[in-house]
């Protein structure tokens, strides 16, 4: 991403947008406010057990618990502690997933580092209520008032730095953040008067809904209707996204044109933020058109631009739904916290299952097992890693952006990679409105809450999504009684449920469970989740092998080597050292189950996303394309014709391939041709 850019907003074409039919409602607004449907469990509440835990602690070995350390842009002079260095958006990304860590593995370390800079923020809030890093023009002598905001420096970090503050509040229920998200929002709501969201950069206009979910956080926790009133004048001055995402013509035109024209509002990271905007909107107005809104666009994004592993093309442009298109890394984790604030705002199960596809395939191949090195884009077909242009619609002169390293590429991905894995965590549980507790995705993990007055542990005992049965076991010192909701994921043709080993219920995929009942010390829900082999359709007419919430590469060996650019340091290319270029049979696509062979490994005690820890592969039977070649660093994907079977030179031999989930491969085929 580049930075400090200015784009006005004629040039961005949204004088030209009509408004939908209610989009600003009435100034009353706390009469339409709409509650969220789940409810956050505390930062901290939850934590991580079997493989997320071995996660989380590389992370708290590497980047995620020393990027202060490790990274001279973060470490020489901060400007969030005062100093000249950097104030912009990579030290509060940094933290945005270095604070709940800290917290879910309770590990004091990370939370005196964290606490260093969040201390640092709330003690230096200037008298008007403006916060951040000191400006030029507060070292000129000249001070931030309401009189004069235009002494103050762009919107956008701030946004970022507010997300590190709930986190921090969900965490301790330091009362400091209240007050000073309250003193906060009362000057920018005149500051917005004279220095309005786009006055400095485009990228503050492009992602003013992060500050509105904010405005609407503090709303629902003080209730002060001026919140509203603030979040609907920030709504008005940013990109209008709701609007956007409901327009069909913006996803087909970001699949056509790659040009300067309006590329902020097609720019991956920009669209995978924006996805939340419709929920935001709804939140704050009940308008259903919203919900609608957001229904389109999210379909839309992923017919046109979806990938295999569950993200969408972001090179950084969106690009079309070619697996050789390339996703940022930062466009991952930012459509996953997306997701998650629909999750919690909607209660949409569709965007539970769409989480956990992210969660599981795109996440963990874009980063090194030590969480220190990443790869600005991966492609879903990527049979080497290397430097190059490739097909991205924006190569770098460098062309570093494929490849894995810790500067390689924009480096926003370095410091805003971390918030992926620990904030799916703290997703796992909610609370619902009727008291009770909802699991909606599912990892190994320890809830401890509260629930009617009482102090209830559950342990999540399970390998999902590696394995298809998940285990819920309740701890209380006295029987208490509420309601329990567990996700029924749409593609489970049909869960069992059992309590104390007799079954109890079975549920359709695409729902919610609800068990409510008195629950007592030792009893034990058992969710049997039925994962069955299937094919989905890509790019191009071509095919991808399914299991449950997995989705399934061509394994391949891997050769590592290690190289150094003089301006982005140390990377590491990736290259195969078998044969890549098969097709599937025509066989496995008319019957899957049949076609297809499960095998299963032990868990590692110490789990890592690579070739060596994958738990189960599946045997498939395919036939190599010779001319299926690499030509510039990209496996660019045959054409099939209408019936999906590729018509060119096929070899007469069949081999047998070995498949692994995509999260845990480097190189891969993951999107098939089929032949004969």
């Amino acid at each position: 991403m580049k930075f400090k850019l200015a784009f006005s907003l004629i040039s961005l074409g949204l004088l030209s947008f009509k408004p939908i039919q209610g989009e600003d409602p009435p100034k009353k607004k706390a009469d339409n406010y709409v509650k969220p449907k789940y409810i956050p469990v505390p930062l901290g509440a939850i934590k991580p057990q079997g493989w997320l835990k071995d996660q989380l602690e590389i992370m708290l070995k590497g980047t995620t618990g020393h990027l202060d350390e490790v990274y001279s842009k973060l470490k020489d002079d901060n400007g969030w502690l005062g100093g000249k260095g950097d104030s912009w958006e990579e030290t509060p990304y940094w933290l945005d997933g270095a604070v709940p860590l800290a917290y879910q593995l309770g590990d004091a370390a990370l939370q005196q580092k964290v606490l260093k800079y969040i201390n640092w923020v709330l003690d230096h809030q200037r008298p008007s209520g403006y916060f951040g890093a000191i400006t030029k023009a507060e070292r000129e002598g000249k001070e931030i008032t309401l009189q004069h905001p235009e002494n103050g420096d762009d919107w956008w970090p701030k946004m970022v730095m507010l997300k590190v503050l709930q986190q921090y509040h969900a965490a301790t229920a330091d009362k400091r953040v209240i007050t000073f998200m309250e003193k906060y929002f009362n000057y920018q709501k005149e500051a917005l008067k004279t220095v309005k969201i786009g006055n400095w950069t485009e990228w503050a206009t492009s992602r003013g809904h992060d500050n509105v979910l904010m405005a609407q956080w503090l709303y629902g926790i003080n209730g002060d209707k001026s919140l509203l009133e603030l979040a609907d004048l920030i709504q008005k001055q940013s990109f209008q996204w709701s609007n956007w995402l409901g327009n069909r013509d913006w996803v087909i035109n970001a699949a056509t044109y790659q040009n300067d024209d309006q590329w902020m509002s097609r720019h991956g990271v920009n669209v995978a933020m924006a996805l939340k905007t419709p929920a935001i909107d709804y939140q704050r107005s009940g308008n259903p058109r919203y919900l609608k809104d957001l229904k389109v666009g999210f379909k839309d994004l992923m017919t046109l631009h979806g990938l295999p592993m569950g993200i969408f093309s972001a090179d950084e442009d969106l690009h079309g739904n070619l697996p050789t298109q390339g996703t940022e890394l930062c466009a991952t984790v930012e459509a996953m916290y997306s997701l998650e604030k629909i999750i919690e705002i909607t209660g949409d199960e569709t965007y539970m299952d769409a989480l956990e596809r992210m969660a599981f395939n795109a996440l963990p191949p874009q980063t090194t097992d030590d969480y220190n090195n990443k790869q600005y884009f991966q492609m879903a077909n990527q049979v080497q890693i290397s430097r190059g242009v490739f097909d991205f619609s924006l190569p770098f002169d460098r062309e570093m952006n494929n490849v894995l390293g810790m500067r390689s590429g924009y480096t926003c991905c370095l410091a805003n990679m971390h918030q992926g894995w620990t904030k799916y965590t703290q997703s796992l549980w909610y609370k619902t409105d009727g008291n009770g507790l909802a699991a909606l995705v599912y990892a190994p993990n320890v809830l401890k809450t509260m629930v009617n007055g009482q102090e209830v542990t559950i342990k999540e005992e399970t390998s999902y999504p590696f394995e298809d049965e998940i285990n819920f076991v309740f701890s209380s010192k006295k029987a208490v009684i509420f309601p329990f909701h567990l996700r029924i994921p749409a593609w489970c043709n049909e869960a069992k449920i059992m309590v104390n080993g007799k079954e109890i219920k079975s549920a359709k995929g695409g729902t919610i469970a609800a068990l409510n009942q008195k629950w007592n010390n030792g009893d034990k829900v058992t969710l049997k989740l039925p994962m069955t082999i299937a094919t989905s359709n890509w790019g191009h007419n071509s095919r991808t092998i399914e299991r449950g919430p997995l989705v399934y590469a061509l394994k391949l060996e891997e050769k590592w080597e290690k190289g150094n650019n003089k301006v982005e340091g140390d990377y590491f290319s990736v290259y195969p050292k078998s044969d890549w270029n098969y097709g599937l049979l025509e066989s496995i696509i008319a019957d899957p189950a049949k076609n297809l062979s499960v095998s299963f490994k032990p868990m590692p005690q110490n789990f890592v996303w690579n070739l060596n820890s994958a738990p189960i592969e599946i045997k498939a039977k395919g036939k190599k394309i010779p001319n299926w070649k690499v030509v510039d660093g990209v496996a660019r994907q045959p054409v099939s014709d209408r019936s999906g079977v590729y018509k060119g030179e096929v070899n007469n031999e069949v081999e047998t391939l070995t498949l692994v989930p995509f999260g845990f491969t480097k190189v891969r085929i993951v999107a098939f041709p089929v032949v004969k």
